[in-house]
């Protein structure tokens, strides 16, 4: 059976959303009862709505906001209710000069005294509201870089998912290849069987070659039900995958399909993307620490009420006084042991590694890419030989097949050009996967795997 390889074929993606279209696939497979057809692009989009990983992703996006408006809300003023109330057993004692109730006692003589009354009572409300401090103003820089690393994190997730379902997909779509070469090899041999029990039926051959044939028939048979559960198994991690139950009865397109002579152009991976991030996160950070030498400003203020009470009779009485003041608090940091001076020079190096990181991370990217467009051009020569082997391989073990009906050939010739025809079926697949993996490992170096080529 010869395999269908469409080198200029596109998959389209549709206009709707991807959340309508997710949604109109379940809906209208599930009321169908049918196994539908699904196109790469359609699994795909059922998983950015369906996989739990992106679900994930996209949480932490939202908490990554809500901690970036927490960091801006320390900017708000703070308001707080204080009440207070104390019942001195014992008043407290102080001690007053002698001079105070006698003008002519000695200078050094003191008396004590108890001031106050046992009840006291005290409700205020307290307003703060910082007027300039570097530490806020750095830790809402900071909050929205990392929304910003958890939006690309986002995207990284995105891109393994799609590495894993196109993965998942190209390796049904060859083991389906693999069945049908099976089941094309299987009527091959049960024909050649049957010549064969026809043969011996007349005397013209050895009962030991239709043994030979017929083991050959059902070790092609348990090759074929081992390729059926490989396809279940890959199946099944597809559906993971994608969001959906494994009881989803799906099924995929068979024709491969690929450009062969695309290019794709070099954008900034996730991965280098993140680093940089990482070192703008640093500088944030550093400079923070910087700006933790200024000054900061806050204006506060509290109003409340004040009582006083005795409980002893005939002078019992509660009375109240209002309480209030505003003010503005500077705080300058002096010296703190050269905690922050110390801060500063770990965080210099952190940053000269990030921007090594970054080096490395390009270098890398760049000599995989390299790698990889090799490997690809090499196996896109592999499909079109191992395809003209095929071919090859194909009219041998048909000649020889009629050559042995013949009696021209024997049984041994029609059995090496029977495997001769399995290895290059067997070649070509292997090439196409090669070319294959090496095609989508090379859209993820350069940046391209989330786009609609």
């Amino acid at each position: 059976m010869r395999t269908k390889i469409q080198s200029n074929g596109s998959n389209v993606r549709t206009c709707l959303p991807k959340v309508m279209l997710a949604f109109f696939i379940l809906i209208n497979t599930s009321f169908t009862g049918f196994a539908q057809v699904w196109s790469l692009e359609q699994c795909i989009d059922t998983a950015q709505v369906h996989n739990k990983n992106l679900q994930i992703s996209r949480n932490n996006i939202a908490i990554g906001e809500q901690k970036q408006k927490e960091a801006i809300s320390n900017l708000f003023p703070k308001v707080n209710m204080v009440g207070d109330y104390k019942y001195f057993i014992d008043l407290p004692y102080q001690l007053m000069p002698m001079s105070t109730f006698d003008p002519t006692a000695p200078e050094g003589k003191f008396r004590e005294a108890q001031f106050g009354v046992p009840h006291n009572i005290s409700a205020s409300i307290q307003v703060a509201l910082p007027l300039y401090n570097p530490q806020i103003y750095g830790g809402i820089r900071t909050t929205k870089i990392a929304a910003e690393i958890t939006e690309l994190q986002y995207r990284k997730t995105e891109e393994q998912v799609f590495f894993e379902i196109s993965n998942l997909y190209y390796n049904i779509q060859i083991l389906q290849h693999q069945l049908a070469f099976v089941d094309s090899n299987i009527d091959n041999t049960a024909k050649l069987l049957e010549n064969l029990q026809l043969l011996r039926q007349q005397l013209m051959i050895k009962g030991t070659d239709v043994k030979k044939v017929a083991l050959q028939l059902e070790q092609l048979k348990t090759q074929k039900d081992i390729i059926s559960n490989n396809i279940e198994q890959v199946m099944n991690a597809l559906k993971f995958s994608m969001g959906i139950t494994i009881n989803e009865n799906i099924q995929i397109e068979t024709d491969i399909q690929f450009k062969s002579n695309i290019e794709y152009s070099n954008l900034p991976t996730v991965d280098l993307q993140l680093t940089t991030m990482q070192k703008r996160i640093l500088v944030s950070e550093l400079k923070t620490l910087k700006n933790s030498r200024l000054p900061s400003v806050s204006l506060y203020g509290s109003y409340g009420q004040t009582g006083f009470g005795y409980d002893k009779e005939p002078n019992d009485f509660l009375k109240f006084f209002p309480t209030s003041f505003v003010g503005v608090q500077l705080s300058f940091p002096l010296f703190n042991g050269t905690v922050t001076y110390r801060k500063i020079n770990q965080k210099k190096i952190e940053i000269q590694n990030s921007q090594l990181q970054i080096s490395l991370v390009t270098d890398q990217n760049n000599m995989l890419i390299e790698n990889t467009n090799r490997s690809r051009t090499v196996t896109k020569k592999t499909i079109a030989n191992t395809l003209s082997q095929v071919d090859l391989a194909r009219t041998v073990y048909e000649q020889s097949v009629l050559q042995q009906k013949e009696g021209i050939a024997n049984l041994t010739d029609v059995l090496l050009a029977d495997n001769a025809l399995r290895e290059a079926q067997q070649n070509n697949l292997s090439a196409i996967i090669e070319y294959l993996k090496a095609d989508l490992e090379l859209k993820k170096l350069t940046g391209n795997i989330s786009t609609n080529d």
